[in-house]
């Protein structure tokens, strides 16, 4: 397991997109989430998923040289039609909008339509914390979450992550996908051929299930049972409905070589911290100020530490390599 530098990672990702058909400017915006996921340990975010996008650009099922097209329906939204290209580019187009309409509005919405997936919606939020504005967030993916007491799914694990701006870096940053795991935990448990733990999924009868495979056959469960349901619902509205993308029943797996474009959406809430009040960094500091006085006890994303070089498996590094060759 080798020792590869962020800057081998993020280059080496550039250089296998392009060669399957990314322009340059989208490769660089792909590759740097793909860096930053590795970064921070995230590793279904990360390389895991450079093959898949290169498979996809080649088949045609991610578009990798299309412009997205931005537009102001009202003075607080901002819309960034991806145009079935990659979500990580269509933001960056949009983000300098976005974050003009929140300070002159207080706040404002940003919807990405028409995405490939975004992997980790994290790696948004703390953009948008970078520039001082509270970042909440949500999206949506192919279906693989039943609904509690069901067995087939309806959403996708369908993540929420917020960033609270801080010096330097987010003073609160939390991404998870509202389902009790994430799909490619279950993915790679069955490459590995291990079990997975009770309570993550159920199988075609809706029976609690510890096999990966059955899991993918019937549905992974709500994290929380009604409440994750909840909130897993709540970021299907706002991702489809909100910018006119696709609902998850309609979108197949993510990681399939073709197909039709995933076309999924994005839906992001910016806040300026200070446009009621100037008290917004005593009331985080006291909060804060509870965590920390336990021992054990953090703010999500307070300790959060960077790698590199990041230790890649072989097998993944030898296939990204060969993707970029």
């Amino acid at each position: 397991m080798p020792g590869i530098s962020l800057d081998q990672i993020e280059h080496t990702t550039q250089t296998a997109l392009i060669k399957h058909g990314a322009a340059e400017w989208i490769a660089t915006e792909v590759a740097k989430a793909v860096r930053r996921a590795e970064e921070t340990g995230n590793i279904i975010c990360g390389l895991y998923y450079v093959e898949s996008y290169c498979t996809q650009l080649a088949s045609g099922r991610v578009k990798g040289d299309v412009e997205p097209e931005v537009t102001r329906p009202r003075p607080g939204s901002v819309k960034a039609d991806a145009r079935f290209g990659f979500a990580q580019p269509a933001f960056s187009r949009a983000l300098p909008q976005a974050i003009a309409a929140a300070r002159d509005n207080g706040s404002a919405t940003l919807a990405i339509a028409h995405a490939h997936t975004c992997t980790s919606l994290g790696f948004f939020t703390e953009q948008i914390a970078a520039e001082g504005l509270i970042a909440i967030g949500f999206t949506n993916a192919s279906p693989i979450v039943a609904p509690p007491g069901g067995n087939k799914p309806v959403i996708g694990t369908n993540p929420i992550a917020m960033s609270v701006p801080g010096n330097g870096a987010p003073a609160l940053h939390f991404d998870f996908s509202t389902s009790a795991v994430a799909l490619g935990k279950i993915t790679m448990a069955k490459a590995a051929g291990e079990k997975i733990p009770l309570g993550w999924a159920v199988d075609q009868n809706g029976q609690p299930t510890t096999d990966p495979e059955a899991a993918l056959k019937g549905g992974l469960v709500s994290v929380g049972g009604y409440k994750g349901w909840g909130f897993g619902l709540m970021a299907e509205i706002l991702a489809a409905g909100m910018t006119g993308s696709v609902n998850s029943l309609d979108v197949g797996g993510l990681k399939l070589p073709d197909g039709p474009p995933h076309g999924l959406g994005q839906f992001y809430i910016l806040m300026d911290p200070g446009t009621y009040t100037d008290q917004f960094a005593d009331r985080f500091a006291r909060l804060a100020d509870a965590v920390a006085e336990q021992d054990g006890a953090r703010l999500p994303g307070s300790s959060r530490r960077t790698l590199d070089p990041v230790d890649v498996p072989d097998a993944l590094w030898a296939q990204i390599q060969t993707l970029s060759a």
